[in-house]
C-alpha cells in the first residue's frame, strides 16, 4: 500500500513532505507533489509534515479524491 497525495495539495505544493521522505519518492508534477507508488516504502513520515492534510494512505483516500491514487500513478509513468 503506497500513500496517495490528493487535492489539498493543489496549489500549495509545500515540500514539507519531501523534505521528510526517506527514500525520496514524492515529486513535484505542475498543480502539485506526486507519490511514486513502487518507489513508498509505506513509512508514513509524510503524513504529519504536511500543512494541508493532503495525504493518505490508498486504502483511506477520501471518496471525493479517489481519482488522485490514478493520479498520482499516472503521474509517476506506470
Amino acid at each position: 500500500m503506497a500513500y496517495v497525495i490528493t487535492e489539498p495539495c493543489i496549489g500549495v505544493k509545500d515540500a514539507s513532505c519531501v523534505d521528510v521522505c526517506p527514500v525520496e519518492c514524492i515529486y513535484e508534477a505542475d498543480d502539485q507533489f506526486y507519490i511514486n507508488p513502487e518507489e513508498c516504502i509505506d513509512c508514513g513520515a509524510c503524513v504529519p509534515a504536511c500543512p494541508v492534510d493532503a495525504i493518505y494512505p490508498e486504502m483511506d483516500v477520501p471518496e471525493d479524491w479517489a481519482s488522485y491514487i490514478e493520479k498520482n500513478t499516472r503521474l509517476s509513468g506506470l
